[in-house]
């Protein structure tokens, strides 16, 4: 599939203050407001000719999915995965990903409960349908860096090495502080990296000094290449992206960091957050789907970056 860009896209698309190539959607959110309500966290496969999106509907406090042509206009959702206040730790359900596999869809997600975030895991044979694996959580805070939350899971499967490869944040549960790694060769038992965090906060860096968090990580001409949030503070938040060779060390930040910033007066006027990015090699235009935030609700927009070399 080529995923052409919308000619208005081009014409109108609307630059980020050191955006690097990265323009973003011209006519405001793409998901979300409204009577929908606040609607947060990406995460898209591209599938027989469209896009997928499951995403956090926060009102309902549950996972839905909705599909597309373009990645800009989209179904009715449809609801996946609800919150289970009788478990004991998903009174609120949220903050997803999703991987495809010959075996069908795996989804570890984020339940909480006051004071604590811990991961869990489901499987779909349709990515719409989903039952969860047991009652328990697969990934709980143990760390003394992960205080009592532990969120945001980026997941992807590494055929060579047979593992699940997860990226996630732990710390503070409003926003949380850093970023760590885990395996498992079954997408239930974890092993942590016993250097964690990987990943932290460049305090020299004005607009992530508070905190770094919520990355996805995707494998791109033998680099990983990790899409983050960089906190300047609790309440303003930007967009960047760094690279390492092999997804734990050396990470190295793009010069052109911050790449998405919010637009003065516009949607996202206070924060830009929660990024995740497809490359699409045919037409060769990443896309790059993240929050965006001026006061309340939140929404989902999406910006993009016309060839394929991101400036590192």
């Amino acid at each position: 599939m080529s995923a052409q860009l919308p000619p208005e896209a081009l014409e109108k698309g609307i630059p980020a203050a050191k955006a690097g190539g990265w323009v973003k959607w011209p006519l405001g959110s793409v998901l979300g407001g409204g009577e929908i309500g606040t609607c947060f966290e990406p995460t898209l496969l591209r599938e027989g000719g469209k896009f997928r999106m499951w995403f956090s509907w926060r009102p309902r406090k549950l996972v839905a999915l909705v599909e597309g042509e373009d990645g800009v206009h989209w179904s009715d959702p449809v609801i996946c995965l609800e919150a289970r206040p009788e478990s004991g730790w998903e009174d609120d359900l949220n903050r997803q990903i999703v991987v495809r596999r010959e075996d069908g869809y795996h989804m570890w997600y984020t339940g909480q409960i006051s004071g604590r975030s811990e991961i869990g895991y489901a499987r779909s044979a349709d990515g719409a349908t989903w039952k969860r694996h047991g009652d328990r959580p697969v990934l709980s805070p143990d760390q003394p860096w992960e205080t009592t939350n532990v969120m945001c899971p980026h997941v992807i499967w590494d055929e060579e090495a047979g593992l699940f490869r997860m990226w996630y944040s732990a710390g503070e549960q409003y926003e949380p502080d850093a970023i760590g790694y885990a395996t498992s060769p079954d997408g239930i038992t974890w092993g942590k990296h016993p250097e964690n965090p990987i990943f932290s906060s460049d305090e020299s860096l004005s607009w992530e000094q508070h905190k770094v968090t919520a990355c996805q990580v995707l494998k791109h001409r033998g680099w990983h290449v990790m899409f983050y949030i960089g906190f300047r503070d609790v309440d303003h938040a930007q967009v960047g992206v760094a690279r390492s060779r092999d997804g734990i060390t050396g990470w190295k930040r793009n010069p052109s960091n911050p790449i998405i910033s919010p637009t003065e007066g516009s949607w996202d006027h206070d924060a830009c957050y929660k990024p995740f990015a497809l490359y699409d090699e045919p037409s060769d235009v990443w896309r790059l789907w993240y929050n965006g935030r001026r006061d309340e609700p939140e929404g989902i927009g999406m910006a993009f970056h016309v060839g394929e070399d991101l400036g590192f």
